[in-house]
């Protein structure tokens, strides 16, 4: 079961990003700050619930929610400033958009960028650890598997209706033979 706070008397936001390894569009992140009752059984890492989990979960998450939000850096921004660099900015746009502000950042990974005025705890796998870091990783990756959905519409050869960007070995024969699109990640080796 996962654990309902860090620091039970402050408003804390869970972040966490989805994306980061993927050859082709955005990495997203979002912010959660969830009630300090809230509690469901079902919450974990978004990699470990099924599709129909993990839409049933966001829905009950953006409910619930005291503030959430969801951002996003495009693969020209990962391009110009690295996928590490994007990934903090992906969580400081996701904490500009949250209607509270919190006291206290819980991050999942090793490293963080500084959100101004707010201190922050990095906890590695805190996805699997922590419900508000679990409750962003389920936005997040809702809305990039989503996203990559509609833009597989566009480019349907690149499977992104199944891989969302990942760097499969479909992805990586299409990437061969059609060549990348505005999508991909330059910077990344795509073949």
């Amino acid at each position: 079961m996962l654990k309902p706070f860090y620091h039970p008397h402050l408003i804390e936001a869970g972040l966490d990003e989805v994306g980061r390894g993927c050859l082709a569009g955005p990495v997203v992140a979002a912010a959660v700050v969830l009630p300090k009752e809230y509690t469901n059984p079902l919450l974990n890492d978004s990699k470990q619930l099924t599709k129909v989990q993990r839409n049933q979960l966001r829905n009950e998450i953006t409910e619930v929610a005291l503030a959430w939000a969801v951002a996003e850096v495009s693969n020209q921004e990962i391009d110009q400033i690295n996928i590490l660099k994007a990934s903090f900015l992906a969580m400081h746009r996701a904490l500009d958009q949250l209607t509270l502000r919190p006291e206290h950042l819980l991050v999942d990974g090793n490293r963080f960028t500084p959100y101004p005025f707010v201190a922050h705890t990095c906890i590695v796998k805190g996805d699997a650890k922590f419900m508000s870091i679990a409750a962003a990783s389920v936005l997040a990756k809702t809305y990039r598997d989503d996203l990559m959905e509609r833009l597989s519409e566009e480019f349907p050869h690149y499977g992104w209706a199944r891989n969302v960007g990942y760097p499969t070995p479909v992805h990586r024969r299409a990437i061969e033979a059609f060549g990348p699109c505005h999508y991909h990640r330059m910077s990344f080796k795509l073949i």
